[in-house]
């Protein structure tokens, strides 16, 4: 009887510790999982992989991207004569609110707003440099294709009323929400001058730019072109 007691006492337990290592491997089979669901979102890494959840409005797919980009007109930039923001009305009223509040409502998480559309509360990533923010402040308005590299491509030949329709565009992948410090330091400067900060975003700042090229009829200077062939390559 001491000797079945004994049997049966070792057999539960090796029951019991095959139990635990079967949760275990249970566990973290989950855990990478969850890991790899997620692309990490500082993304320093040369080629860095650019995630597509994003907010922005008909951003097409790599292939419909490197198609648009094969065929926008190159050419060098034009002259900045006669140019200047004015002719470029932004901020306009779009459904009782004006552009800016539109973006900030649409890019941000948790978004309040007073009686005059302010946000006054919420919560902005910055894609261009993953940083975050809670004071609609500090944040700008960033115009994916700068309101003058547009004059340069294009736009010098369109009419105001076009190019208000540029300037405040939300159909296009043309408006997003950005840090203050990111957007000053791209300025009006195109692809193969300043790129953003954050590598894994390059695949849809690419798909972005040529989206909106190619949606007005501008044209790319051969840097550019090139550059934007580099980024798009970074997609996974």
């Amino acid at each position: 009887m001491g000797r079945q007691q004994q049997w049966w006492g070792r057999g539960l337990a090796a029951v019991a510790m095959l139990a635990v290592a079967g949760c275990t491997a249970v566990d973290d089979t989950a855990l990478d999982g969850a890991q790899d669901a997620k692309p990490s979102a500082s993304g320093s890494g040369a080629g860095g992989q650019a995630a597509d959840d994003t907010t922005l409005p008909g951003v097409p797919g790599v292939e419909q991207a490197r198609e648009e980009l094969a065929g926008l007109a190159v050419a060098a930039h034009g002259s900045m004569s006669g140019y200047s923001r004015a002719k470029f009305p932004h901020w306009a009223e779009q459904d009782g609110c004006d552009t800016r509040e539109r973006v900030l409502e649409r890019d941000g998480t948790d978004v309040e707003q007073d009686d005059e559309c302010r946000a006054v509360s919420g919560a902005w990533v910055s894609v261009y440099d993953d940083e975050t923010f809670t004071d609609a402040g500090d944040v700008d308005i960033d115009h994916t294709v700068p309101l003058a590299n547009a004059w340069r491509s294009g736009a010098a030949a369109w009419t105001q009323d076009k190019r208000r329709e540029f300037a405040n565009d939300m159909d296009h992948p043309q408006l997003l929400a950005v840090s203050a410090s990111s957007n000053r330091s791209k300025g009006d400067q195109g692809p193969d001058e300043w790129q953003p900060p954050s590598k894994t975003y390059w695949c849809i700042y690419a798909r972005s730019w040529v989206s909106v090229k190619a949606a007005y009829g501008l044209s790319v200077t051969g840097a550019e072109k090139n550059t934007l062939t580099d980024m798009l390559d970074t997609c996974s």
